[in-house]
């Protein structure tokens, strides 16, 4: 076969012997390496190239009006599109023409644009994913070491103070929040500021229900708070409540919230030590 190309052609050709004994394992799988398919006619295998190519998402170039495998690939086109638009669609399917071929070449030239553009994007969209997916992490183990740290700073036992309160369900909130980016890491969709949200509503119920719990239990909880032991219940709790929150929303609509909270019953025997084991003076 001639390949000589006019004089003064910018283009080169490289011949390359491929080790496949069959023609139609190296014809289909050099598709997979190809910028752009131009196909006139054909058959069967004509057809085949173009349906590889069109999962492949190539630019693909089937010029319709000769019919043959190609016009078949015309109307898959129509079906699938990929990058091309409806103007692509109806230039492929008309009649040759003078210009038909520089008309033709601008459409190829046009997909392949439109290629390049839905990478940049897919890959835009990797990596903010990836950056999200970062933070939602830092904002996880940040929540976790404010929980940590409100547990070690926590006052002795004493009169509830409105700062003794505040570290008292501010600690088990931020461990709630932890637990709830830590679950949403784990799906598909991973918004992890919509998670926080979330891990925070589910957090504040289930720990304000279980603080209500113990001051009916015990009524003089409050004159005399050892927040940090109480806080060795809490921040388990919030983290559960965080971790499960569609289970504690569950419970919500079902109206099946005014029970314990999720994961109490675990925590439930060592509540009344909590208020009545208190230091005197």
């Amino acid at each position: 076969m001639d390949f000589t190309l006019p004089e003064g052609s910018a283009v080169t050709i490289e011949v390359v012997r491929d080790t496949s004994g069959e023609w139609e394992v190296s014809y289909y799988r050099t598709l997979l390496s190809c910028d752009g398919v131009l196909m006139v006619g054909g058959g069967q295998s004509t057809r085949v190239a173009g349906v590889i190519a069109l999962a492949q998402r190539i630019p693909v170039v089937p010029v319709a009006t000769f019919g043959g495998g190609a016009g078949q690939v015309w109307i898959n086109l129509d079906k699938v599109r990929n990058d091309t638009d409806e103007i692509d669609i109806a230039l492929l399917g008309e009649d040759w023409s003078p210009d038909s071929a520089q008309r033709l070449v601008a459409c190829l030239m046009r997909q392949h644009v439109r290629l390049a553009q839905h990478k940049r994007a897919a890959t835009q969209s990797r990596w903010v994913a990836a950056w999200s997916g970062a933070m939602g992490w830092i904002a996880a183990v940040a929540c976790m070491a404010a929980a940590v740290a409100g547990l070690v700073t926590a006052a002795p036992a004493r009169a509830a103070t409105s700062l003794d309160l505040t570290v008292l369900v501010g600690a088990p909130l931020l461990a709630s929040v932890a637990g709830a980016v830590i679950r949403n890491s784990f799906e598909t969709d991973s918004r992890w500021m919509r998670a926080c949200i979330r891990g925070l509503g589910a957090g504040l119920v289930t720990v304000l229900l279980y603080v209500a719990s113990q001051l009916l239990s015990v009524p003089t909880l409050l004159d005399r708070l050892d927040v940090r032991r109480l806080l060795f219940i809490t921040i388990p709790l919030g983290f559960t409540a965080g971790f499960t929150f569609d289970l504690v929303f569950e419970r919500l609509r079902t109206g099946t919230a005014t029970g314990a909270p999720p994961g109490s019953e675990l925590l439930s025997s060592a509540a009344p030590s909590v208020g009545q084991g208190a230091p005197s003076e």
